[in-house]
């Protein structure tokens, strides 16, 4: 019997395990490609362990939204740092990641056909979203420097849009969007009467003076505003699956609908894990940044001496340059080359959406600095090789 077709068909496959299973063939390649930090949670946030354990209420299903402590905690940061007043008109909901949190917003707001507004070069996760709700992503370029057009942006809402979605410090490009266009999205999100989805997962990493804004802190902007957060970056918890999301409070039935669906309640023991790392305060993140910001100029010194060959936009944040090889290489095989002949791993930039030219993610942070230095000059050894040969398929 020839199995059912789905909606799944249509989606693109995600890239981290095809490169995963590059990177196990080749034993001893170093990877440049996800996008992880090198150092793990504070310790002090598994002191909280214990005090879950303590609890045999912990074993059964706790809130869909989160724990009470937690929602506090989160609520108390949303305030300090990013200037987030909550009130009754928007609530918390704690998410296993930030992936989740943008899965429910989606679902949240859209019927099958309707339309959601991306940047490209865009975060792949956030485009198979949007397919697997049966949506459309409608793609609108950013500029030579990966920044915001708005007026491309306006000039691609219909009547079928939704929401525009916006990553800063972004995912895969490291720009960092200013605050006055920030603000004229949101301005026109309000307009035009849809939603602002606002992902800000990198919000402690950003280089040069640039400074990270969150759009949920413009007065009168909580009736459409989503702000999408995530501990997997600055607190090095990828595995341990939290985020949450600032909703409009009318969508709160909603999303609580999806997550009671999908997961229930985001594990016991990550939240509590998550509530110390929050304790411990983004100064813990902070002490890490020198090292990922010194991998960070290694880059972009060792980017100039290939300059004639590879173009890299300005990136002052995340932890990411998107670059553009002159080569006749396709981004796959480029990665392939890097991977199997130098033993470093990239990241295609086809899966963030670019069809044409010879892109790759590079990510900087997920290597301790001895570590980061070897893979660094295995990349630029890589990227040597083709400069040299620029127009061989090698």
């Amino acid at each position: 019997m020839d199995p059912i077709l789905s909606r799944m068909e249509g989606v693109q496959s995600p890239i981290i395990p095809q490169i995963g299973e590059l990177i196990r063939a080749y034993p001893g390649t170093l990877s440049l490609g996800q996008g992880v930090v090198y150092y793990p949670p504070p310790p002090a946030a598994f002191e909280s362990i214990r005090e879950c354990l303590a609890d045999p209420n912990n074993h059964k299903y706790q809130a869909v939204e989160g724990i009470p402590a937690l929602q506090a905690a989160i609520a108390t940061k949303l305030q300090s740092e990013n200037g987030i007043c909550l009130n009754e008109d928007s609530k918390i909901i704690v998410t296993a990641g930030g992936n989740m949190a943008f899965m429910n917003a989606i679902l949240a707001i859209t019927s099958p056909g309707d339309e959601i507004i991306i940047q490209t070069p865009y975060y792949f996760n956030h485009e198979m979203a949007i397919a697997i709700a049966g949506c459309q992503a409608v793609c609108v370029a950013t500029d030579e420097n990966y920044q915001l057009r708005l007026d491309a942006i306006a000039a691609a809402i219909t009547d079928k849009t939704r929401a525009i979605v916006t990553i800063s410090p972004n995912n895969p490009t490291g720009a960092v969007y200013s605050e006055t266009a920030l603000r004229q999205v949101n301005q026109l999100c309000s307009d035009r009467g849809i939603y602002h989805i606002s992902d800000e997962a990198y919000e402690y990493f950003t280089y040069d003076g640039a400074t990270h804004f969150s759009p949920g802190s413009i007065p009168h902007s909580h009736s459409h505003t989503i702000s999408l957060f995530s501990l997997s970056k600055a607190y090095g918890f990828a595995g341990w699956r939290i985020g949450y999301m600032v909703i409009p409070k009318p969508l709160l039935t909603a999303v609580k609908k999806i997550q009671d669906t999908l997961l229930i309640c985001p594990p016991i023991l990550s939240q509590y894990v998550a509530l110390g790392a929050l304790q411990a305060g983004k100064t813990y993140c902070l002490e890490h940044l020198p090292i990922i910001s010194e991998m960070r100029d290694l880059c972009l010194k060792r980017f100039f001496e290939l300059s004639e060959f590879c173009t890299v936009p300005e990136a002052k944040g995340a932890f990411y340059f998107f670059i553009k090889l002159e080569s006749e290489l396709s981004p796959m095989e480029a990665a392939k080359l890097l991977i199997e002949k130098f033993g470093i791993a990239t990241i295609p930039g086809t899966t963030f959406g670019i069809q044409s030219g010879c892109f790759l993610r590079v990510s900087y942070a997920g290597l301790d600095r001895d570590t980061a230095v070897e893979g660094i000059d295995r990349l630029f050894r890589g990227l040597g090789t083709m400069y040299k040969t620029p127009h061989s398929r090698m």
